[in-house]
């Protein structure tokens, strides 16, 4: 296998010296002819005008205008997503604190009935010595009766209109 391989290898070798130039029999001469003789040239250019291409200038005109709305329109997308994403967190705080509060007020409404009981009432009362009121200590504000004599805190007198002359 190896000696195909290796007579595989030379024949390409003969067909296409090019490829590998080290392996080449051939030998180069020291003299290889006339050598190429480069002259530099100073070539002025500062007398041509160069004209302007009305073509050329509306290409590069329409593809700026693209490229501006092209960036305008990911401009205005990238905008949008990022609000959007903004008001999403700002909602999310807004649930949370909605449910921050509702449990507050929950927990508020369970105080306040527990300190409005009125056992809870009585027992502080009478830890500090409250007594219940004898019988005619308490004086009803909202329903007095038209015919009981007693004190009263406030009276409305009847408003008479007089038409006017």
């Amino acid at each position: 296998m190896a000696a195909a391989a290796a007579t595989m290898r030379s024949a390409y070798l003969e067909t296409y010296p090019e490829t590998y130039p080290e392996t080449r029999t051939e030998r180069r001469s020291f003299w290889t002819g006339t050598p190429e003789i480069y002259f530099s040239k100073a070539i002025d250019n500062s007398r041509l005008v160069k004209m302007e291409d009305p073509r050329r200038n509306r290409e590069m005109k329409q593809f700026g205008t693209a490229l501006a709305c092209l960036f305008l329109l990911v401009f205005t997308y990238a905008w949008q997503h990022f609000k959007a994403i903004e008001y999403g967190y700002q909602i999310e705080s807004a649930k949370r604190e909605l449910s921050e509060k509702t449990e507050m007020n929950h927990a508020l409404r369970l105080e306040d009935a527990s300190l409005r009981d009125p056992e809870r009432i009585d027992v502080l009362a009478r830890r500090i010595g409250l007594i219940p009121p004898e019988p005619g200590q308490v004086i009803r504000m909202d329903g007095v009766a038209a015919g009981v004599q007693g004190p009263v805190m406030a009276s409305a007198a009847t408003v008479t209109v007089i038409p006017g002359q």
